[in-house]
């Protein structure tokens, strides 16, 4: 079902915003399936018509002025199918209203743009629908996954041996350039490092994962297959393998799908989920070695456990927070307290 928005030009009066709303909403289709229908009306569409959604669930606002063109060599960030949070990237939506004034368009934004707010208004299940929601977080109005524990596992890093394919293909690309061994990596962007060691070096390790049959050819870290597998054929739990492709995507995510199938079998092809935001998609527990996972969501679903690496051993964890210090350390455990949290 696509949802458009409603736009009304309301002209300047000493109307309540109530009776904006109301003027606004007045003669609007009902949607029959979800059991919405404008006040003061019984009548319903046709089933398979398209209609405009009509509830409280749905938020009026002034919408916001334009921005100012981006300036030169700046891209304009994209906000589409966005609501307004105060998010990066995200466009604001809301301003404050007055009852008199020029003519502003009214636009109605549904909250299932951002699936918490849906929790507050009325249409808990108009989210659901789009299978984003946590049962962690979706309140007394959501069914529960039945038990089932939802872990999300990092891939470079945590599965492949980004670190060390990573430092054997820079020096025998560029074997008369320092490096970093593997026991002095500091943070989680290689490229940074390499470019406090030299300036031009920067660019030279980006190169190296941006090329040709980088990521097929990472070795497995030690126990990471046999550990995946053996989750994998737990009972009640949901295993996906959640990994953020480079931007330079000519090779990375081909060669991500190919790794996966060369170690882990075809079957395992289906549990892929490929993100540059991994706070939007919804789980239990997610196993990555990135010791700061931001985006859209402020508060992600899943708890994030540290996969320890090279470059975030020397990190000091406040609790709640904890490690998985390798795949021979005891992942089931882990496992085992969040399903009985």
């Amino acid at each position: 079902m696509d949802f458009h928005s409603v736009q009304v030009n309301v002209a300047p009066s000493m109307e309540t915003d109530q009776d904006r709303v109301d003027r606004a909403l007045k003669g609007t289709q009902s949607i029959p399936a979800l059991g919405i229908s404008p006040a003061g009306s019984s009548d319903s569409p046709p089933v398979g018509a398209r209609t405009e959604p009509t509830n409280p669930g749905f938020e009026a606002a002034p919408a916001a002025a334009s921005p100012p063109p981006p300036g030169p060599g700046k891209e304009k960030p994209s906000t589409a199918g966005l609501a307004s949070s105060g998010a990066p990237g995200e466009e604001a939506t809301a301003a404050s209203t007055s009852a008199a004034g020029p003519a502003w368009p009214m636009t109605f934004t549904s909250r299932i743009l951002r699936p918490q707010r849906a929790l507050r208004g009325s249409l808990p299940f108009l989210a659901l629908a789009t299978g984003c929601l946590s049962p962690r977080r979706a309140g007394s109005g959501c069914a529960p996954r039945g038990g089932r524990l939802r872990v999300l596992v990092d891939m470079d890093g945590v599965l492949a041996d980004f670190e060390g394919g990573f430092l054997k293909k820079f020096r025998a690309a560029y074997p008369d350039k320092p490096y970093i061994p593997l026991e002095d990596r500091r943070g989680f962007w290689v490229s940074e490092q390499y470019r406090q060691l030299e300036p031009d070096l920067s660019e030279k390790a980006i190169s190296i994962w941006e090329s040709k049959n980088f990521f097929i050819d990472l070795d497995p870290l030690p126990g990471a297959v046999e550990a995946v597998k053996q989750m994998a054929n737990l009972e009640k739990t949901d295993l996906f393998i959640c990994t953020s492709p480079i931007k330079k995507y000519r090779y990375c995510p081909y060669e991500k799908y190919a790794w996966v199938e060369k170690h882990l079998g075809p079957e395992f092809l289906e549990q892929i989920v490929l993100t540059r935001d991994k706070t939007v998609v919804s789980g239990d527990l997610l196993i990555d070695d990135r010791p700061d996972i931001v985006g859209a969501e402020r508060t992600p679903s899943w708890e994030h456990v540290l996969f320890t690496a090279c470059h975030n051993k020397h990190l000091e964890l406040l609790p709640p927070r904890r490690r998985l210090h390798s795949w021979t350390d005891d992942w089931k455990a882990v496992l085992d307290s969040k399903r009985a949290s």
